[in-house]
């Protein structure tokens, strides 16, 4: 499961992490970030994937 989270993350960097932690301030904090720039979302989505 974590490989379809990854490859998710690195899609689609806000779905990678909503699967890991639902609709928490992490979610909100990559949707953020993944709007001022795509690569610190999937660095954020893969990290968050990782950590867990």
């Amino acid at each position: 499961m974590d490989f379809i989270r990854i490859l998710f993350s690195i899609l689609i960097p806000p779905l990678g992490v909503f699967l890991q932690v639902g609709l928490g301030g992490q979610f909100w904090l990559n949707i953020l970030l993944t709007i001022l720039g795509y690569i610190p979302g999937v660095v954020h989505a893969v990290y968050i994937i990782a950590k867990r």
